[in-house]
């Protein structure tokens, strides 16, 4: 990151003066090449000063708890640096001898650097011994907090906070006596968090001993990473053994067993999102799931043919693609992973690829296994592409157990978000219309931001994949798309859009199913009620609804009374 250009300050003087306060005042100077050289070395740019509210000062003046006044003045060799607070401020002085840091105003029983700039949500918190080491975190694309030194108490409300926003909070103290005996001592009363700690390769001399140092050596973010990567590996030691035993190698085909038929997803939802897949056995979806990841192996986007119809965003990065199996054998799952590789044109797997045959784990230890592998593959691949888990109703006792349902959706919603990833869940149920079966389906109904459905379409050689519920609009305007067997290029391939006439039958079966379900228990109903009635059923905005009821008076399926209420043209009865 290069420097910020100097941005021209007017000196500004702040007085403080209350009876339990210490009284202060301060005139602030423009950051120089000078002054941000100090910064730089640690990678800390005036960008990331200002952001902390970081400012440089020509002069400070205070009085000690005694009363005593005193004034101190920058020099070139003595630069005074303020970390500014709402009503307080902290002095730092790093070439000084004495008086290093000093106090104004009055502090906050706790006091907290960087808690206001740390996002909602994230991956990892770092809570360090100094200011200096969370600029240079945050730098540096890593999150950090500090306290007021590494012998303060961290208070456990605040802990207990933090914990449900990031799914990792570490220790990052210094490596001399003090920090690493500190450290210790944090992580025993915060046991019951499982805050961790993470030692950094440094000496634990007066010049060697944090974060900001080991960057100041000429360390860089990547090196960071490997660390972490390190760490994480470590931490997750029993995982890593059950990874190599469910890992796919291409390489060494398993003995041959009968195979399943899976269901497979589509990367049709958004980062941060859950997308669902849904139909029946024999509708082609092992081949229409090998399309969508093949889409993922490269970092040129596939024509929408070789991916069945689809646009799949490629992977440029090199981000972690992971696909667990919850059903299929792991013969079968060879064979897909060959048929990926084969539509995407390679023939060895790409190292940020994860096939994982999971059908022999227990279903408490296929959750456990997908939870802690995205952690590790996260950070050893620097991020998520994509994942699919193929049988989400098989990580859970019962799909109709309306609890462990919405547990096990929510939970998945949650990696979604720390991890900023789109996560596939295929659902082995047939939809009823447009709504999906049982607890677990009306769970994903709700939370997902998209949904699929793949079926046999009125040609047998071809399947149809329907949209049942999409971000914006209404599934029922979204195309019907066809895919089937090639027997010359020995794939399915993509076959086009269904016609209009097709798309505006379904519409309208869809639309008389709801309406039909709405006057069982009523003779009349409001335009109110029945835009309510379409939002709910359809998941639908409002404007969508009153396009809806237009088109059902257009095609005669609802009539007006004099009143405006709504009736159901008797035709349309069963």
């Amino acid at each position: 990151m290069k420097p910020a250009a100097p941005v021209s300050l007017q000196c500004q003087t702040k007085h403080v003066e209350k009876a339990d306060e210490l009284p202060y005042s301060f005139e602030i100077q423009p950051f120089d090449a000078a002054l941000l050289a100090y910064w730089a070395h640690y990678g800390i740019y005036e960008e990331t000063l200002r952001r902390f509210r970081v400012r440089a000062l020509k002069s400070y003046s205070s009085q000690t708890r005694e009363g005593k006044q005193f004034e101190i003045r920058a020099t070139p060799t003595e630069p005074i640096f303020a970390y500014i607070g709402n009503g307080y401020i902290k002095i730092y002085r790093p070439n000084s001898p004495k008086m290093r840091f000093l106090y104004g105003g009055q502090m906050p029983n706790t006091y907290s650097f960087g808690m206001e700039q740390i996002p909602s949500k994230g991956d990892i918190l770092f809570i360090t011994g100094g200011e200096k080491d969370v600029l240079s975190l945050s730098a540096h694309h890593f999150h950090a907090i500090c306290f007021n030194s590494e012998t303060a108490q961290i208070p456990e409300n605040i802990i207990e906070s933090l914990q449900l926003r990031f799914r990792h909070i570490i220790l990052l103290y210094d490596t001399d006596e003090t920090g690493i005996r500190e450290s210790d001592r944090q992580v025993n009363l915060l046991e019951a968090y499982k805050v961790q700690q993470l030692q950094l390769p440094l000496k634990g001399t007066k010049t060697e001993k944090d974060i900001s140092d080991y960057f100041a050596l000429g360390n860089e973010e990547e090196d960071f990473r490997k660390l972490l990567d390190k760490f994480f590996s470590q931490m997750y030691t029993q995982t890593m053994m059950m990874l190599r035993s469910c890992e796919i190698d291409y390489d060494n085909p398993p003995d041959a067993s009968k195979s399943v038929i899976a269901v497979n997803g589509v990367p049709l939802g958004t980062q941060d999102n859950l997308f669902c897949i849904t139909g029946g056995e024999g509708t082609g979806k092992s081949n229409y799931i090998a399309a969508i990841l093949a889409g993922t192996l490269g970092a040129e986007r596939l024509k929408a043919e070789q991916t069945l119809g689809l646009e799949v965003t490629p992977n440029p990065r090199g981000l972690a693609v992971l696909h667990y199996d919850t059903e299929q054998s792991e013969a079968q799952l060879h064979k897909n992973l060959g048929k990926t590789l084969r539509r995407a044109s390679l023939t060895s797997v790409p190292d940020f690829y994860h096939s994982l045959y999971l059908a022999s784990l227990s279903r408490k230890d296929r959750l456990k296994l997908i939870r802690e592998s995205m952690d590790l593959f996260h950070h050893k691949h620097g991020g998520i592409h994509l994942v699919v888990i193929d049988g989400i109703a098989d990580l859970i006792r019962s799909a109709n157990d309306e609890t462990e349902s919405i547990a096990i959706v929510d939970e998945l919603y949650r990696l979604a978000g720390i991890y900023n990833t789109c996560i596939i869940c295929v659902l082995h149920f047939v939809p009823n219309g447009i709504k999906l079966r049982g607890h677990i389906g009306s769970e994903l109904q709700r939370k997902a931001a998209g949904i699929l459905s793949i079926e046999k379409d009125e040609n047998p050689e071809y399947s149809v994949v329907k949209a049942l519920k999409v971000r914006d609009g209404s599934p029922l305007d979204v195309p019907m798309t066809l895919f089937g067997w090639d027997k010359a290029l020995d794939m399915h391939v993509y076959r086009g859009e269904k016609s209009k006439e097709d798309k505006d039958k379904r519409k309208s079966n869809e639309l008389h199913a709801v309406i039909r379900d709405a006057f069982r228990s009523a003779t009349r109903l409001s335009y109110q009620q029945l835009c309510e009635i379409l939002m709910r059923e359809l998941d639908i905005k409002d404007r969508t609804a009153k396009k809806y009821i237009a088109y059902m008076k257009e095609q005669g399926i609802l009539i007006q009374d004099s009143q405006g209420n709504y009736q159901q043209r008797k035709t349309c009865l069963i």
